[in-house]
């Protein structure tokens, strides 16, 4: 029998009040990538075992931080228990978490719109859609960026100004190309919270792309000392924070900090964030030419082979191929890409042949056949929105064909795609680059 309420005013299947106001801060935790939903969640299951939303929610974050075999313990008890009390909306609930905790992502994404028709104001099942790692992210899908924008703005009077909603439509506006009214509601979202991680890496997007570089550092600068490590944002901002150290040709600055905030050995991130961040940033230092030392490829090497042995999502296949390129790992890439082309051909690759192309780009452009490399990617720049991830995060394999057009002496065709890119900011380091 339904008890009390969610912040969100959905009826949630306990009437323990501890248990109630244990839940709705370890889902406001989540929403606001701050620390303590773990802690939180196991508060409301130890006040009421039976609480299978706690138990649903609890497996979300297992998920998140990449712990699967938790994940789905967790939420085989909450289907157990939302089975025998839970409302349908719970039930619902709870089994589209599984779908997405189990790898069934297409499921997930088909059952989580109709499902958000009936209840609009479940965060958490509308989280698992927005997000660089979200649903639609993932989906294959080329107008994935478009796709978040219109599932906020089906729901924008659902939600009004509520600080999570404006985090996440402000990021979506960004990321589709309207930057100067995603930069307005992340500052909005971000007056409501402060305390919103989310909402901070909403607003550093924004200035990353409307080039208010300056404003990003100082806005790290001045937010980051109060994040706590454990925060799972704490290694990607940091990383923003780096690639701003690189817009101003402080390669130092960059490493220092990698080393100090989110490499393998000190980072509490998720894995897809530890393995694309550090990857993506040593692959930026070599490609504007600027030296790595042999100890940050090999920690990263050893963490992303352990975290991502096989090929399976687009994103981090397309860092594990530019890192197997840069560290001479031909018989890795060799097999990624042969992981890759049966996938492919059992249509089992949602982001098509683009994540294969990148691949063997970046091996030509490391061995320095510049023209072999343009050849490969310049066909799939279009594509590469389908590997998911943000625009800051899918930059680096654009950069990869400007940069070997520019070393293949073809100015003009580099001219042309950095003018296709989003709001036309130029590449940084082009110096060093020619």
């Amino acid at each position: 029998m339904p008890g009390v309420t969610d912040r969100y005013g959905l009826a949630i299947s306990t009437m323990n009040g501890a248990a109630a106001a244990a839940y709705r801060e370890g889902i406001d935790c989540i929403l606001a990538a701050w620390p303590g939903a773990t802690a939180a969640l196991d508060r409301a299951i130890a006040a009421d075992p039976e609480f299978a939303l706690a138990h649903a929610a609890r497996a979300r974050v297992h998920a998140m931080y990449g712990h699967t075999a938790e994940a789905r313990v967790s939420i085989s008890v909450a289907q157990r228990l939302v089975s025998s009390n839970g409302t349908d909306r719970e039930r619902s609930h709870v089994e589209l978490l599984a779908a997405a905790i189990g790898g069934q992502s297409g499921r997930a994404l088909n059952g989580a719109l109709p499902h958000l028709d009936q209840w609009p104001r479940d965060t958490m099942i509308m989280s698992t859609l927005l997000g660089a790692f979200g649903l639609l992210a993932f989906s294959g899908r080329s107008d994935h960026d478009r796709a978040r924008v219109d599932l906020c703005e089906r729901h924008s009077r659902d939600y009004g100004e509520d600080w999570w909603f404006l985090t996440y439509y402000g990021w979506a506006l960004t990321e589709s190309g309207d930057v100067l009214n995603g930069r307005r509601i992340s500052e909005r979202a971000f007056g409501l919270r402060q305390e919103n991680a989310n909402a901070v890496h909403g607003l550093a997007h924004a200035m990353f792309e409307d080039d208010s570089l300056k404003e990003a550092d100082q806005l790290l600068g001045q937010w980051m000392p109060g994040y706590d490590r454990a925060g799972i944002q704490h290694g990607h901002l940091a990383w923003h924070w780096a690639l701003l150290a690189l817009n101003r040709e402080d390669p130092e600055g960059a490493l220092a900090l990698f080393d100090s905030r989110f490499r393998p050995g000190v980072t509490l991130a998720a894995p897809m964030n530890v393995v694309t961040d550090g990857i993506s940033l040593l692959w930026r230092l070599y490609a504007y030419g600027y030296d790595v030392p042999e100890r940050a490829w090999q920690e990263v090497s050893e963490y992303s082979e352990r975290a991502f042995p096989r090929a399976g999502t687009a994103l981090s296949d397309a860092h594990m191929g530019l890192l197997a390129a840069a560290t001479g790992n031909g018989p890795g890439l060799d097999r990624r890409i042969s992981e890759l082309e049966t996938k492919l051909a059992d249509d089992l690759l949602p982001a098509g042949p683009v994540v294969p192309a990148i691949c063997r780009a970046a091996a030509e452009f490391v061995a320095g056949d510049y023209a072999r490399c343009v050849a490969i990617l310049e066909p799939m720049v279009h594509e590469i929105v389908r590997i998911g991830g943000s625009h800051a995060q899918r930059e680096v394999f654009e950069d990869i064909l400007i940069s070997a057009l520019l070393r293949a002496d073809e100015p003009v065709r580099a001219h042309g795609v950095v003018q296709r890119r989003l709001h036309r900011r130029p590449p940084p380091c082009r110096d060093a680059w020619g």
